[in-house]
Formats: structure tokens, C-alpha cells, sequence
């Protein structure tokens, strides 16, 4: 181990180098995140080779994973308290924490305990480079979750509830506590992260009752990155909690709606993945909906909302049919936006809610079948027109197979317009009355390859 002591020294001191003649902290500023990284680096007239105990080489190694993971966790970032720390930096921080959590895997083979805490857990089963990180997240985890929570809301409290947050604690600790929080928790994954839920989770929700965008903005991070990577069971024991919390966060900011939404999304099919008249996705669809009502020309909001909502469709299936009266109605609005992205999202996501629901029962066919003519004809102007056009015929295509009459009823009204006489051929050939498996149509589109090209989408 003391070879490789020499090694660790050697990074610290250029992480110390690099950091002090990077550093410009922020105007009006009372915090140095430079200073809470210094601390947790050796003085540097420490012997180069000291007689360390065990005891004292896991806390030097707490402190050093604790900076390597502010340094790594801060690429991207435009927190202005942590926008100063180059790429390079970051880079050389997580690269020093792989190679000591290879270090460290070696020394487990020399006698240390394999064992996390008191958890169940034997960090043998892990690789190499994921070791460490598992191994201080039982340290480091409760530490951060008290530093976010210092500055966080106390609701007993009278007056600027935010002034007197801060004013117990700087909030650029939290954040700082929240980038470190995140980059452990991303760190460990599929099977090994479920059996640290009982640390991560709390701090994930102390995150997302912050305040502070910033911290909310990781907190939601560490729960996707979770969502991807344990199982229904091993979140049962917190599900009404961190449900409750997606749904409060659902008003989050601008700048982390998006992951106020993928969390959102994630963790419910992760939890609920076969129960559509959830009181849950009930809650959830209706807070998102609600929000995108009041906002619905808000771009970033409803392309965030677009991208991630698939998956809950899915789950939900056919039970989509009462939300209808609130979806359509932002569809039908979207479809006419200047933006080619929106467009083609809705579109994808009409498809979709026609293949779960078979569009039944309902009055928007015909509704439907003429926001999409319109659409139709505007997308001449459009940069993705082609790509519009043909989730167009696509989504005509599907309505015409499964709501036969109805269909025909709603469209020969547009079947004489000289701008959709390119429909036509397409829509004729799929008018057979009864609906058709995808595998019998294609076996029927052998000799034409565009036909067979559209079947196969349907």
C-alpha cells in the first residue's frame, strides 16, 4: 500500500496545483469552493511515506474521494461556483479515482474486508473500478445529505424562509454536497445499486426538497440513474414517498423540467410497471398535464414532456382514453407550431396513443383526421417536411385500419383536395374493411416496396 501512497500524494498535489491558479470565485461571494477543496487535501508537508493505519488510510481516502468527486462530478456544470474547474481537471479527478479504486481492489486481495458497513454486500462482486465508490458511499452519503439539508427550508420558520436557510449555511455547500452526491450514486449500477438504496434514497429526496434548482437538478439525476439501475422490489420499501416527491416536483423551474419529467417517468414505470389505474400515474398525468396547460407555447416544457413520455404511455394503455379531453387538445395545438421537432415528437406520440387505445369511443376522429390535412398541407413549408409527411400517412394509415367507417366518413371531405391527391394511392390500398395484422398486409405489399416500407411502420 505505501507504493501506492506515493502515487495518491503525487495526484493531490496536482489537483492542488491545478486548482489554485485555476480558481476565480465568483463576485460578492463568501464561499470558496477552492478553500472546501484544499481541506480535504494532505498538507503538503506531509511525510511522503507515512506508517499509516488502516483507520487512517480509509479517511484519507474519504476526503480524497470527496474531491476527486466535486472535480468530476463539475464537467458541464454552469454553476458558476463550479463553471471555473477546466475539463482537464475534471478529467484528471476521474481518472485519479479510478486508478485508486484499483489501487484499493488490490489491497482487498492483501486482507482488508470486503464487506460495506453492516450492509449485505461484498464488494468482490464488483469490478475493479467501482469498488471504492461503493465502499465510501457508506461514509460520505450521510455527511452530504446533513450538508444539503442545512440550508434547506425550514417550515417552522417565519419570514424569508430562503434568507434564513442561508443564513444557517451557504448554499453553494449544498450544491457542492448535491454534484458529490450525484457523481457516487452514477458510479454504481446495475445489480450492485439496489443493495445501497437504503443510503441513497434518503439523500435524493433531502435533494429534491432543496430549494436550490441546482440541488434539485442532481437529486433528480441520482433518481433516474437509480430507476435504470435496481428493480420494483427494491424501492417498495420508499414507493409513496418518492412518488409523492415526483409529484411535488412536477412545478420545478424551466431549467430542470425536463428532469422533473424523466424522473418522473422513470421511477413510476419502474415501480409501477403493470398497473395503469394507478392513483399514482393518475396524479402524475394529471400535475404534467395541467402544468403544460397553462404553459402550452413553453417549448423547452413540451419537448421535454414529449421526449420522456412514451414509456408512461405504454404502461398506461388503454386507460389513456380518459385523459384524452386534456391530451388532444395540446396535440391538435402543437401540430401547428413552428417548430419542426414539436412536430414530428407529436406525431410519433398520436401513433402511439393510437396503437394503446385503437382511438376508440371517442369524438376527436374526425377532429383529428382534419388537423392532420392542415398539417399536411403546411408541411410544404417545412424543413422536415418528407419526415412529417410520411408520420402523416402513417398515423391516416392506422385510423383508416381501425376505425373503418368513421374514417371514410371524416376524410372524404379532403379526398378531392388537389394538395392530398398524393395520399390517395397509399390510402386506397389500405382500405380493405377489416383490420389486418401487420405480418398479413406486408405479405400483400411484396411487389411494392413503398407500400411495404408504410405497412411495415403501421
Amino acid at each position: 500500500m505505501s507504493a501506492h501512497l506515493e502515487r495518491i500524494l503525487g495526484i493531490y498535489l496536482r489537483i492542488r496545483t491545478t486548482a489554485a491558479s485555476q480558481y476565480n470565485p465568483p463576485e460578492a461571494s463568501n464561499v470558496s469552493v477552492k478553500s472546501m477543496l484544499e481541506s480535504l487535501l494532505p498538507q503538503t508537508n506531509s511525510p511522503s511515506n507515512p506508517d499509516f493505519s488502516e483507520a487512517e488510510i480509509r479517511s484519507k481516502l474519504k476526503d480524497f474521494g470527496l474531491c476527486c468527486a466535486a472535480l468530476a462530478s463539475s464537467a458541464g456544470s454552469t454553476y458558476d461556483q463550479l463553471s471555473w474547474i477546466p475539463n482537464s481537471l475534471s478529467l484528471d479527478a476521474d481518472s485519479a479515482f479510478r486508478y485508486l479504486s484499483k489501487a484499493f481492489s488490490g489491497c482487498l486481495k492483501q486482507g482488508l474486508s470486503t464487506k460495506i458497513g453492516e450492509l449485505d454486500f461484498d464488494l468482490r462482486l464488483m469490478s475493479d473500478e467501482k469498488k471504492l465508490a461503493a465502499e465510501l458511499m457508506v461514509q460520505v452519503l450521510p455527511s452530504l445529505k446533513a450538508s444539503i439539508k442545512e440550508s434547506s427550508i425550514d417550515k417552522s420558520e417565519d419570514g424569508d424562509e430562503v434568507s434564513a436557510a442561508v443564513a444557517r449555511s451557504p448554499v453553494a455547500h449544498a450544491i457542492v454536497a448535491a454534484y458529490q452526491f450525484r457523481w457516487f450514486v452514477t458510479q454504481v449500477d446495475y445489480p450492485h445499486l439496489g443493495r445501497l438504496c437504503s443510503l441513497v434514497i434518503p439523500c435524493a429526496l433531502t435533494s429534491l426538497d432543496h430549494w436550490s434548482p441546482e440541488v434539485k437538478g442532481q437529486g433528480m439525476i441520482s433518481f433516474i440513474h437509480l430507476a435504470k439501475n435496481v428493480n420494483a422490489a427494491e424501492l417498495s420499501w420508499y414507493e409513496d414517498v418518492i412518488l409523492d416527491a415526483c409529484c411535488q416536483n412536477i412545478v420545478s423551474s424551466d431549467e430542470i423540467w425536463h428532469l422533473a419529467v424523466e424522473m418522473s417517468v422513470a421511477l413510476l414505470t419502474c415501480i409501477q410497471p403493470s398497473n395503469p389505474r394507478s392513483s399514482w400515474i393518475e396524479r402524475m398525468l394529471s400535475e404534467m398535464l395541467s402544468h403544460l396547460e397553462r404553459q402550452p407555447r413553453n417549448k423547452e416544457r413540451r419537448l421535454a414532456w414529449l421526449k420522456h413520455i412514451e414509456q408512461l404511455f405504454n404502461v398506461v394503455g388503454l386507460v389513456l382514453l380518459a385523459h384524452f379531453r386534456r391530451i388532444f387538445p395540446l396535440f391538435f395545438q402543437w401540430m401547428h407550431t413552428d417548430d419542426d421537432e414539436t412536430i414530428l415528437l407529436v406525431l410519433e406520440r398520436v401513433h402511439t396513443v393510437i396503437k394503446l387505445t385503437w382511438i376508440r369511443n371517442t369524438p376527436y376522429i374526425e377532429r383529428l383526421v382534419d388537423e392532420l390535412a392542415t398539417l399536411y398541407k403546411e408541411a410544404a413549408l417545412k424543413i422536415a417536411r418528407e419526415e412529417i409527411r410520411a408520420h402523416i400517412l402513417q398515423i391516416l394509415i392506422l385510423l383508416q385500419q381501425c376505425k373503418g367507417p368513421q374514417f371514410k366518413a371524416a376524410w372524404d371531405k379532403h379526398k378531392d383536395d388537389p394538395n392530398l391527391t398524393a395520399l390517395e394511392p397509399s390510402l386506397s390500398f389500405f382500405q380493405a374493411a377489416p383490420f389486418r395484422s401487420g405480418l398479413e398486409v406486408v405479405s400483400q405489399t411484396d411487389n411494392d416496396p413503398a407500400l411495404a416500407g408504410i405497412a411495415a411502420m403501421v
